[in-house]
């Protein structure tokens, strides 16, 4: 039973991760039309930027979690207007082909800045301890996590379904001529989202520091998690990002513990699977 109860707890908590990352991951492609890459690359700056703000400057970890994603999402607003806001129209491949050298690129930088060790960042003494559940020890940490998830979910879902500016994308997700045709700045909008999508994947950055080695390469990691949860809940849908990240989480916390020896492959063996029986995802296609 306390191995279930574990299980089920690491579960959760990767989970909830994972829908920090794949949620920004599903709305760029929701709105724009494209699979960001670079994604994952968006992921390790939070990190970095988590690193740098309480590691290096002293700085309490609740500045870095706002100023972190903060900046990430700035530095995504430019490298949209810069690099892809004149290829939405071309080919999926010219996209694919852009943001995967994006990663690359951005990889690159932060092996030059911050060199190709591992780093750490320590959680606030707040969080540091641990609480009794059903027989498990589990880290306060872990609740914080859990508590971020819940808060972004729900913001972002009051958000697209109740505020002007969540509509206004939507619409331009939908029909971008006549959201033009209305007067919509679709420009505007789609770096607006660009930014936000990278500003979540920051946020999960910052969150994933304290539990996780921050070292180059970990963006690229994460980008292939991302899209299995994309794949099983169903690209472009954003109840299918929360969905699939679950699903994966419970693949991972309950594989590892039971299944350790194929723990590697089980994800590809539950995409497979969605795959074979619901080609489009368990929450298919759907407008944000």
């Amino acid at each position: 039973m306390e191995s279930v109860v574990a299980a089920l707890w690491n579960s959760l908590e990767l989970g909830v991760l994972l829908f920090l990352i794949a949620v920004g991951l599903n709305i760029i492609f929701g709105v724009l039309n494209i699979i960001n890459f670079a994604h994952g690359a968006l992921y390790m700056l939070g990190a970095y930027a988590a690193f740098t703000l309480t590691g290096l400057l002293g700085l309490p970890f609740w500045i870095a979690l706002i100023a972190g994603p903060l900046l990430v999402a700035v530095l995504a607003a430019v490298v949209e207007r810069v690099m892809l806001h004149n290829i939405y129209d071309r080919p999926i491949t010219d996209t694919l082909l852009l943001t995967f050298a994006l990663l690359l690129i951005i990889d690159e930088a932060v092996k030059w800045v911050w060199g190709t060790g591992i780093h750490i960042v320590e959680p606030p003494e707040i969080l540091a301890g641990t609480f009794s559940l059903l027989g498990t020890q589990q880290s306060v940490y872990s609740l914080f996590v859990l508590a971020v998830g819940i808060v972004v979910g729900g913001g972002l879902w009051l958000f697209f379904t109740r505020t002007l500016a969540g509509k206004v994308m939507r619409a331009a997700a939908s029909d971008r001529k006549m959201s033009r045709l209305v007067g919509i700045n679709v420009p505007l909008v789609f770096t607006a989202v660009f930014a936000l999508g990278a500003g979540i994947a920051a946020l999960g950055g910052v969150i994933a520091a304290p539990i996780r080695a921050i070292s180059p390469g970990m963006g690229s990691n994460i980008i292939v998690e991302s899209f299995i949860v994309v794949v099983i809940g169903g690209l472009g849908s954003f109840p299918g990002a929360f969905l699939g990240a679950i699903v994966l989480g419970a693949i991972h916390g309950f594989g590892s513990r039971f299944l350790p020896e194929l723990n590697i492959v089980l994800p590809f063996i539950g995409m497979a699977v969605v795959l074979l029986l619901k080609p489009q995802g368990l929450m298919g296609r759907s407008a944000i």
